[in-house]
């Protein structure tokens, strides 16, 4: 098999990874551009960039896929099979090239969770299972029909980061297998479903990364878990007479009976607590406009919060 990878983040690098070590024939690495980032606004390459230079393995990064000029230098590359993980919608031109396909590795268990973000919102959603999905591509997004799949447990107090970790290594092992079964002429594909109880996976905004202080205790605790590390859930806070975006890192919800405005903010000298249905949420790490993300005991250690302060 010649193979053509195509991703850009670290969850794809560790796919690549196994390829390389398995000894498969890895003939290019198509990856995002090299982007500014940082205070100097210098150019960083993608992470399986860095991993591919390490390699010596061919690299292109075209800014536009149905440029004449990149799908001339894809098809130089004859690769009969191309791999994709976390990269973006291509057009037909690429896709259909290779003999034996283009096939995607897909962050939950399709047909469920079709979209950008499917681990945040498996676990925002407060799902108890989730998985791999490899699939042959098609025209539209993630509908292509199923190769093979694995599934994974959510554990209690999972978040986007450890279930990303868990799931780019029984990813990597499904990656191998489809390669496997390919290279043997034993697939035997299945169409996806058509059902009215999809979930969707949107690309997360500063819009939909908001917490919403009316929902249940355990739906915010599931909403900040689903958003952390990255990109963060957010709030308004009103302390003050200020009102500033306050990211929540880490937080516990304990159920208890009360009567107090949802989003009333509680401090002692170690605990910052938040009124919210149901219950208390207990903030474990924040982070404040122009500050760096701490523990709310170091927090109060210099701040202090009004007793009208709140979280919107």
């Amino acid at each position: 098999m010649r193979i053509v990878f195509m991703g850009t983040p670290d969850f794809a690098v560790g796919v690549l990874k196994i390829l390389v070590e398995e000894g498969k024939n890895i003939v290019g690495v198509i990856t995002a551009p090299d982007k500014p980032a940082g205070r100097g606004r210098k150019l960083r390459p993608s992470s399986v960039k860095e991993y591919a230079e390490s390699q010596g393995l061919t690299i292109l990064q075209p800014k536009n896929l149905k440029n004449e000029d990149f799908l001339h230098e894809l098809k130089v590359l004859n690769a009969n099979l191309q791999i994709i993980v976390a990269f973006r919608m291509l057009p037909k031109a690429v896709w259909a090239m290779p003999e034996y396909g283009t096939f995607n590795l897909h962050a939950s268990l399709l047909p469920q969770y079709r979209g950008a973000a499917p681990i945040n919102w498996a676990i925002i959603n407060g799902e108890k299972k989730t998985g791999v999905t490899t699939f042959f591509i098609d025209e539209k997004i993630d509908t292509g029909e199923i190769i093979t799949s694995s599934e994974i447990v959510i554990t209690k107090d999972e978040t986007v980061g450890s279930l990303r970790d868990k799931l780019m290594v029984i990813g990597s092992d499904l990656v191998i297998k489809t390669v496997s079964l390919i290279e043997k002429d034993d697939i035997s594909t299945k169409v996806q479903p058509m059902r009215s109880d999809l979930k969707e996976a949107p690309k997360l905004t500063s819009e939909n990364t908001k917490i919403d202080w009316s929902l249940d205790g355990a739906k915010v605790d599931s909403f900040i878990r689903g958003l952390s590390p990255y990109p963060v859930a957010w709030s308004l806070l009103i302390n003050d007479g200020e009102e500033l975006k306050a990211k929540i890192y880490n937080a516990s919800y304990k159920k208890e009976d009360h009567d107090l405005p949802l989003g009333q903010i509680f401090t002692t000298k170690k605990e910052l607590m938040v009124a919210i249905k149901n219950g208390y949420l207990y903030i474990k790490e924040i982070q404040l406009p122009g500050k760096r993300k701490m523990e709310t005991s170091s927090l109060l250690n210099g701040y202090s919060f009004d007793k009208d302060a709140k979280l919107l």
